[in-house]
């Protein structure tokens, strides 16, 4: 018995035919495997990295999608700020207009109140004129009359003139 040593390992004779054997076994299972296991794990990855860029995409997607409502939220935001504005400015241009036709027409009703009040006080003046000038009229008239009546003297002369002079203060205190 010989023993030769290949690579550390005792020679014995190969047998060639488990060998082929084995490696029949051996392609068939990897042939079996790329077959059933190989394309199916292959698939399963590739839906795998298609499944993760298209949660990638949808992600930057509605990241813009956020973006866009933020800026119109803003946008929408500054609008209602200006509107409000306009509609507090026209608020205070419409109170100043109102409280302008308000003071215009207190002006007017009182400047037409000075007017009546005038009428009324030259109205009252001339009757009271008029009234006086009566006074005046008759009591001439009865002083005239008292003189011709009499001859008076000088004494009667101011008896009579200072009995006019009373009269006179008399009516003016009645009316």
């Amino acid at each position: 018995m010989g023993t030769d040593f290949i690579l550390g390992a005792v020679a014995t004779s190969v047998k060639w035919g488990d060998m082929l054997f084995y490696l029949v076994l051996f392609i068939v299972l990897i042939a079996l495997l790329k077959h059933f296991a190989w394309g199916p794990v292959n698939e399963m990855m590739d839906k795998r990295a298609n499944k993760i860029a298209n949660d990638i995409d949808s992600a930057e997607d509605a990241r813009q999608k956020a973006e866009e409502l933020a800026e119109k939220r803003q946008s929408a935001l500054k609008e209602s700020h200006v509107e409000a504005s306009q509609i507090i400015e026209r608020a205070k241009k419409n109170g100043e207009q109102q409280k302008n036709i308000i003071v215009e027409n207190a002006h007017g009703e009182a400047q037409s109140f000075k007017e009546t009040a005038k009428q009324d006080i030259a109205r009252e003046r001339q009757d009271a004129l008029e009234g006086v000038k009566n006074d005046v009229a008759e009591l001439s008239l009865e002083i005239a009359s008292k003189v011709i009546s009499k001859n008076l003297q000088l004494d009667d002369q101011k008896a009579l003139i200072d009995s006019y002079i009373e009269g006179l203060g008399k009516q003016n205190e009645v009316k």
